[in-house]
């Protein structure tokens, strides 16, 4: 890749990194329903700014607005909630570990697609390193005994599935407009999670300048900003390429999250860190092919 897609590319993992810090701070004050609430409102609102200044022609078949609602729902509304949920139990950069795993849940998720990708040896020892490191990601919490955050570490799993389905959906609307895609998309998601949340948590109370500025911030800059980004450097780079994002966000969770939140990271945790690595990459094919580079040269 050329250099400023690598540039792009770590700003975009670092970006994705701090979400879980903006969630960490918004749920001192809001329930983790309308955390997703105000982060897929606002990301909407920002990516429909983009269609009008792009000048991006909007479908009109209702039909095709219903289904990418929906997909937006199961790609943005649940798992965005799923995440604060988790982070009442669960620091931001465990979180963000455990969300590494999304590549590995996709491989799981496209092996067994209609029209999928089948797993090789590589990615399906990738897939078991990944689950082991989960395993040990959990270990504090059955040795201690502590159901919370057996709970949330389920939780932030069943998001990472959550967008190993949303990713393998979204092939059917390759003809869809990028930003389109993702303005339709997260308008349907505000428009269920809104309601969900006046129902499940009432009205919400923001008294600090903070919560506000930590929505604003994961909606405009975390989604609607990173988005548009995404998108246009995606068929670029390659999807395989562009999952080094999942590297960076757990550091920049973790850092931040330690300078901004004092919140302490276990070894335990870190190891578990390595071994999500280790499977992402067998999963991409960067060990497999270090590997034989070494032995060719040996």
């Amino acid at each position: 890749m050329a250099t400023r897609d690598w540039i792009w590319i770590g700003f975009l993992g670092a970006i994705w990194g701090f979400s879980f810090i903006f969630n960490a701070i918004l749920i001192r004050e809001l329930g983790p329903m309308w955390v997703s609430g105000l982060r897929v409102a606002i990301g909407a609102l920002g990516c429909w700014v983009a269609v009008l200044a792009l000048r991006k022609a909007v479908p009109r078949d209702p039909v095709l607005w219903v289904k990418l609602g929906l997909l937006g729902v199961l790609a943005y509304a649940i798992p965005f909630a799923l995440f604060p949920l988790a982070q009442a139990n669960l620091a931001s950069g465990v979180a963000a570990i455990i969300n590494a795993l999304t590549p590995i849940m996709t491989v799981i998720v496209s092996h067994f697609w209609h029209d999928g990708e089948r797993a090789t040896r590589h990615k399906s020892l990738g897939v078991v390193a990944g689950f082991t490191g989960a395993v040990i990601l959990a270990s504090p919490a059955l040795a201690a005994g502590g159901n919370s955050q057996l709970w949330a570490i389920g939780a932030c799993l069943m998001a990472t599935i959550c967008y190993a389905l949303s990713l393998n959906i979204t092939r059917s609307f390759k003809a869809v407009e990028p930003t389109v895609f993702a303005a339709i998309a997260l308008t349907g998601a505000a428009v269920i999670a809104a309601p969900v949340a006046f129902l499940s948590e009432g009205a919400p109370v923001i008294t600090q300048a903070e919560t506000w500025g930590a929505a604003l911030a994961i909606g405009l800059v975390a989604t609607a900003f990173t988005f548009q980004i995404m998108y246009r450097i995606l068929p670029r780079v390659g999807a395989t390429n562009f999952s080094a994002t999942t590297f960076i966000a757990p550091v920049s969770a973790i850092v931040f999250g330690f300078l901004l939140l004092g919140e302490t990271i276990h070894p335990t945790h870190l190891i578990g860190m390595v071994a999500i690595f280790i499977g992402l990459l067998m999963i991409d094919g960067r060990l497999p092919r270090w590997l034989g580079m070494r032995r060719a040269a040996g």
